[in-house]
């Protein structure tokens, strides 16, 4: 097994090279097709990788991956499965690719939210509504005695 190679983007200016050490594979049985193979063939990967340990991310880059990943991690570390193919080299390439797309989409920095200004007509409707409102909180009200 080789390392893993993330391609680069945005919080990863230079890529990633992820130490194929730092991985774990797994091998189990694939449901779905595979023919007499089907039953005897470990074509079912699991691919895994502690984003608290390993080497390859700067502490910005891990803090990012963490909070960015936390739905899919397992204390932490992430987990990829992949078992479309019949082949366990295929699925091995596939766990791998589906691993550096997660980590390149976590890795990028959150985009900041741009600031608008409300429109004329939503500012209109608001201040129409307000009016209305106190008009019928006035019409509640007592009669005073000078009128």
């Amino acid at each position: 097994m080789d390392d893993l190679r993330v391609q680069p983007g945005p919080g990863a200016p230079r890529g990633l090279v992820i130490p194929a050490a730092e991985l774990a594979e797994r091998f189990s049985h694939a449901s779905g097709p595979g023919g007499q193979g089907v039953n005897t063939a470990d074509s079912r990967v699991q691919l895994s990788l502690d984003l608290g340990t390993t080497t390859a991310l700067t502490p910005t880059q891990r803090e990012r991956a963490l909070a960015g990943l936390a739905g899919r991690l397992t204390g932490t570390v992430l987990t990829v499965a992949a078992e479309e193919h019949r082949s366990q080299r295929r699925n091995r390439t596939a766990a791998r690719e589906r691993m550096a797309a997660l980590l390149r989409q976590a890795l990028a920095p959150p985009v900041p939210r741009r600031a608008t200004k409300p429109t004329r007509g939503s500012q209109r409707r608001r201040l129409q509504a307000k009016r209305q409102r106190g008009e019928v909180k006035r019409a509640r009200r007592r009669p005073s005695s000078s009128e």
